[in-house]
């Protein structure tokens, strides 16, 4: 299986634009540039959609995990925040946290820590990244 997405840039690097487009159509001609980047102007990001992915592959991973554990979760929430910092040799993604809030009636504490321990190593996008993941887990039950 494979999936594609598709980027452009015209310009430098501080006065150019750029723009990412999906062959599902989510992102179609979805402008990116320097301020959204690195300024906190307003629109996405390459940061910010690693931690979309994150955030999803992430939940998709731990409802797999609760289900190997006899558990299904009415509700996981899971915020990812990616950390991009300039080091030595340029900007690199240096740490994400994944705080996550599950709703599961009569769950197991033990057992759901461990499911959301297995989802966080197993998840594909934590494996594509070199970076430290941590995880904030909540219960809700």
């Amino acid at each position: 299986m494979k999936r594609t997405a598709s980027a452009q840039w015209t310009g430098g690097l501080k006065d150019g634009k750029g723009s990412i487009s999906t062959p599902s159509g989510v992102l179609a001609n979805t402008p990116y540039d320097f301020g959204r980047r690195f300024e906190n102007t307003p629109g996405t990001n390459p940061e910010e959609l690693i931690a979309a992915a994150h955030a999803a592959c992430f939940s998709m991973a731990l409802s797999a995990q609760l289900g190997e554990a006899g558990m299904t979760a009415q509700s996981i929430r899971t915020t990812a925040a990616v950390t991009l910092e300039k080091l030595d040799t340029g900007f690199a993604i240096t740490a994400v946290h994944l705080d996550l809030v599950a709703k599961i009636a009569g769950a197991d504490r033990n057992a759901f820590e461990a499911a959301a321990n297995k989802a966080k190593a197993g998840c594909p996008v934590s494996k594509v990244l070199n970076a430290t993941i941590t995880l904030a887990a909540t219960l809700e039950t």
